[in-house]
């Protein structure tokens, strides 16, 4: 008979690492089931200035998660890389199956997090990986001495811009809109960086080229006026990075949880309308959404489900 673990945390980004390390250090036995690389969205962040008592020197996502899954192991977590395909969330004991087995629980943490949202124009799919991207730490060196856009105009576009001009000779910001969303303090950074460019009012329509991105088509949001751009004949192609925000990885769990526009609904402790299920991060109905608030949502899960189990006794 397979183990009936007391908590099963589904996603290794900050809120199920946070969840993993407080159940594994209440002495609950705890697996955390991830199917990519540690850390979710964070992974893929080059620079953090605003997680308290990071390093000031210099923090990444990379090596902040790094800690916090050392953390975890410290306290007994154990951990399984695998997909899984389906969920039982009902009754005294979860279900989730996955491509290599089944694993059972009392509790479940759901914590699988967002991805990024396209960019919404026309042939995008074709061009993803050809020259557009969703990272910039995982692709920005593709595009050494090359120009590259970034559609956008929150925190993550234009901190993301900021890194790729390391690389890219030049970079244009596209916006919807006449202003950036960004904080003050991120904006004044990218107005004085030489090498960053804007385009305001303004959106992708659609993106064309042989075998990899050299074309796209952008519109002005106010006029309808359409402008092709074109890659540098001696370049051949230029990069286009979206940062437009996330869409929650909550499928799997449609006609089960209890969700707005996507997002689980919870209470203040983390509890969704199933017993003995909880969720934490990102995939969660909340106003911000930040590492701070994933460790917060990950730390109340675990201390509920803790509460959970010690009742069923």
């Amino acid at each position: 008979m397979s183990k009936i673990y007391d908590v099963i945390v589904l996603g290794a980004g900050p809120a199920g690492l946070t969840a993993g390390l407080y159940a594994g250090r209440s002495r609950l036995s705890t697996l955390i089931i991830e199917k990519g690389q540690d850390g979710g969205q964070i992974a893929i962040t080059n620079e953090i200035e605003n997680y308290p008592g990071q390093i000031l020197e210099g923090e990444s996502g990379p090596s902040l998660i790094a800690r916090m899954t050392a953390q975890a192991e410290k306290f007994g977590v154990e951990r399984a890389r695998d997909s899984i395909k389906s969920v039982e969330l009902e009754g005294e004991v979860k279900k989730l199956t996955g491509t290599k087995g089944e694993y059972l629980a009392k509790t479940v943490i759901l914590a699988t997090g967002a991805f990024p949202r396209p960019i919404g124009c026309r042939n995008e799919g074709e061009y993803v990986g050809k020259g557009i991207s969703f990272c910039a730490t995982c692709d920005a060196a593709f595009f050494e001495e090359l120009e590259v856009y970034v559609v956008g105009g929150g925190d993550a576009a234009v901190e993301e811009a900021m890194y790729l001009t390391k690389f890219a000779r030049k970079v244009t910001i596209i916006h919807r809109r006449d202003e950036l969303r960004a904080a003050k303090s991120i904006q004044e950074k990218a107005f004085a960086n030489p090498k960053i460019d804007f385009l305001w009012n303004t959106v992708v329509e659609e993106v064309g080229g042989e075998e990899v991105l050299s074309k796209m088509v952008v519109k002005n949001t106010k006029t309808g006026e359409l402008t092709t751009i074109e890659a540098d004949e001696d370049d051949g192609l230029f990069g286009l990075f979206g940062f437009i925000g996330l869409l929650p990885n909550t499928k799997l769990f449609e006609g089960m949880i209890d969700m707005e526009n996507g997002y689980v609904k919870t209470d203040d402790n983390m509890h969704t309308n199933i017993p003995g299920v909880y969720a934490a991060g990102d995939l969660r109905v909340k106003s911000l959404r930040q590492v701070v608030t994933a460790a917060a949502d990950g730390a109340i899960a675990a201390m509920q489900a803790e509460h959970y189990i010690a009742n069923l006794k």
